[in-house]
């Protein structure tokens, strides 16, 4: 997969509808998986008055899911993608507004600084209009200028920084778990336990659980991540590429370690690695990914989580050129999780070809976590025949 993909979704489908749909406000509705999309879709469902039973195998946010870990970015940049734009910005405003429901902080306004060299494309120019156009703001920077607002950073062969303002950081498990409690207080039925269903040859009555259990339900919604190709391979084969995917904590300089706090987050938008990381947020250290892809794996329950040396080492050289202060620093943690990948980029939500009741919420690209409140309110909104299904979203 081209890793633009998951800064700006290709836009081979339009926005038009296939199909307009109205499930009956008091159906029962099964949501498998608790991470960002099915704990959202789950909450959204709750509040439109559906009768909803959202199921988990290890906990909303557990280590094995993809929504697991300390932090992960939100930006509004998809390149000429308006749709996804819109989405993440719709998603920023939910996540405040539902803040205040759950009575903790879970977004952090930062901002995130894009650093452009001379390998980068021009996806971010082409962002601009379309983030001004939505209201969204963005201050461009020579280095120079760059370099004395944030001291920290070495501006060595940047051609430019660009600094979108509607952005930051949000807390990763920790508001799975908040959506998963907000939904059981506003009325939702909670179930943790390991799902298997049969081959889908129409509509589906019922699913089985682990212990001689099963949950029955007039519409089921598989919101379940890397899992969703492993459940419905016959459908997503060619749709779906799980990677492994490897995270990093580095330790901070006992000096200045106070300055990383209130450092924006950041995307370096270079080919081969794009790297991108949020300074301190959560006190466990510098964090740096890669968003390029890791290797293919075949199954998120048996996944290796052990970092491997050379990608520790290829992640401490590149924070040590560019971040002054953090030459040699030791690593402090480390996390492995998997990126879902759709071959354009685009999310999955979908009704399955064969089961009429039977929908699929995935393909979240390595960028979907903070589209969850977004995608949450958009299946509900399509469920109760407020809006058609999103084409660009159809498998």
């Amino acid at each position: 997969m081209d890793n633009q993909n998951t800064f700006s979704p290709v836009v081979t489908k339009g926005l038009k509808s296939l199909e307009r749909v109205e499930i009956p406000q008091n159906a029962q509705i099964v949501v498998v998986g608790a991470g960002a999309f099915g704990g959202w879709a789950s909450l959204f469902l709750q509040r439109a008055g559906y009768r909803v039973t959202l199921i988990d195998q290890w906990g909303a946010g557990n280590s094995h899911s993809s929504s697991g870990g300390e932090t992960r970015l939100i930006r509004c940049i998809y390149g000429l993608n308006k749709f996804y734009t819109s989405l993440a910005n719709r998603s920023y405003d939910l996540w405040q507004e539902n803040e205040k429901i759950f009575g903790q902080q879970y977004l952090f306004t930062t901002g995130c600084l894009w650093l452009i060299d001379q390998n980068s494309d021009d996806l971010i120019e082409k962002a601009l209009p379309v983030i001004s156009g939505q209201g969204l703001e963005y201050v461009r920077y020579e280095p120079n200028e760059a370099y004395e607002l944030y001291p920290l950073l070495n501006v060595d062969n940047l051609s430019h920084v660009i600094l979108e303002k509607k952005t930051g950081y949000l807390l990763a498990r920790e508001s799975c778990e908040a959506v998963k409690n907000q939904f059981i207080v506003e009325g939702g039925n909670y179930i943790q336990g390991a799902v298997s269903i049969e081959k889908i040859k129409g509509e589906l009555n019922e699913i089985s659980l682990d212990g001689g259990r099963s949950v029955s339900g007039d519409c089921f919604v598989f919101a379940c991540g890397p899992w969703l190709k492993e459940m419905f391979g016959d459908v997503l084969e060619s749709k779906l590429k799980i990677t492994r995917q490897e995270v990093f904590y580095f330790g901070l300089p006992t000096n200045n370690s106070g300055t990383f706090e209130s450092f924006p987050s950041w995307i370096y938008h270079s080919p081969p690695d794009f790297y991108y990381g949020i300074p301190s947020g959560v006190r466990r250290g510098f964090k740096i990914a890669f968003d390029r892809r890791g290797e293919e794996i075949d199954s998120p329950s048996t996944l290796n989580r052990t970092a491997t040396k050379n990608e520790v080492e290829r992640a401490r050289q590149y924070i040590g050129k560019r971040f002054n202060g953090l030459h040699g620093m030791p690593l402090i943690e480390s996390r492995v999780c998997q990126y879902s990948d759709t071959s354009d980029g685009n999310f999955i939500f979908d009704r399955h070809p064969a089961g009429s009741n039977v929908w699929l919420l995935g393909g979240g690209s390595g960028h979907g976590f903070k589209h969850g409140p977004a995608l949450g309110e958009l299946l509900t909104n399509v469920f109760t025949g407020k809006v058609p299904v999103v084409e660009m979203l159809k498998i």
